[in-house]
This record gives structure tokens, sequence and C-alpha cells, in this order.
């Protein structure tokens, strides 16, 4: 599968420009602000108003962060339940978004994505799908908002490397955690 987007403007409220993708659900959104001067860069990478005039209208529990160097990947992994959205606060990283909804007709498709801290951009992933991101940058910091707090006990992980699933990383042997390297599926 490859990084198809429809192109489409779901809506833009301000600044802030939210595409549709191949996969259903899943969404590409543009920060509402951006700012750039002599002193740096300034980034409004959430507000709620806005978000929710774009479609966007959930309620988002928890944060996390994960720091990684290159070549490190993390993932797939995902739930039933949560919604993410997905942002690189520094570096670079390669995210890949797998439908994992039996009941979908795009069950087991993907699509992949490249997140950084000069892009900005950020996706939008529904329940019921995994994701996983690659490290490009010599570290990056990976952002999520979700709308459920963390469960370990409710998370399925997919072998990033599944033949089946064909998914095409940008690095052939990614540094990965025994629970990344050693299943097929949960």
């Amino acid at each position: 599968m490859m990084n198809i987007l429809s192109g489409k403007t779901i809506s833009s409220p301000r600044n802030l420009e939210v595409f549709s993708c191949r996969l259903d659900g899943v969404r590409l959104v543009t920060p509402p602000t951006i700012f750039e001067d002599f002193r740096g860069t300034y980034v409004e990478t959430f507000n709620e108003d806005l978000y929710r005039q774009a479609g966007i209208d959930m309620q988002f529990v928890q944060d996390d962060i994960s720091v990684s160097g290159r070549n490190v990947l993390r993932g797939i992994h995902g739930d039933q339940e949560t919604w993410k959205l997905v942002s690189c606060l520094w570096g670079k990283f390669y995210l890949v978004v797998v439908n994992w909804d039996p009941m979908s007709p795009q069950y087991r498709q993907w699509e992949s994505f490249t997140l950084s801290d000069h892009n900005r951009r950020q996706v939008l992933i529904p329940p019921k799908f995994g994701n996983a991101h690659l490290v490009l940058s010599n570290q990056a910091i990976f952002h999520y908002k979700q709308t459920t707090n963390y469960n370990r006990e409710g998370q399925f992980t997919v072998l990033w490397n599944d033949p089946t699933l064909g998914i095409w990383w940008p690095v052939k042997q990614p540094i990965v955690s025994q629970r990344d390297e050693g299943v097929a599926h949960v």
C-alpha cells in the first residue's frame, strides 16, 4: 500500500486543515497556528474549539510522549476504543497506521506518513487501528493525545514485519523491543 491522500480538504477553520486519507477514518491534520520568526517557532498543537469545528469532536483524556533514537521502531500497537492524535514534537519519524478491524473491508490495509518538527503534521487514528513509528532522525519525540487512559491489557500488538501485511519500512533492521519482535498478533 502506498501513502495516498485524497487531497480533499474536509474543513479549514482559521489555518487548521483536515484531509481525508486512503484508510477510512484516518485524517491528516495541519495544526491551526504555526508561527516562525528570528526567535524560533510557535505551534498551536491543539485547540478544542477549532478541532471540534473541523469535525474532530472527541474528548482527549491522556497525553503521552516517547523519546527514541535513530532506527528505533515502536509498534504496531492499538486497541478497540481509543482515538489518537499523533504528532512529532522533535525530529522525524515514519508512521504506519494499520486497520485492524476484522469487520472492515479495509482490514489489514495500511497507510504511511512522515511526520517531523518541520512539517508539523498530525495524524488522527481511529479505534481498532494499530500504529507504529520508526525514527528517521538522530532523535525524535513522538507525541499522542488519546481518548482513553492507557490500558496494557486492552491492547493488541501486530508484528511490524508481518509478511502478509507487506508494510514497507525505510530501515530493514530496526531496533525493536521484545514485545514488538516476537508476536504475530494478540
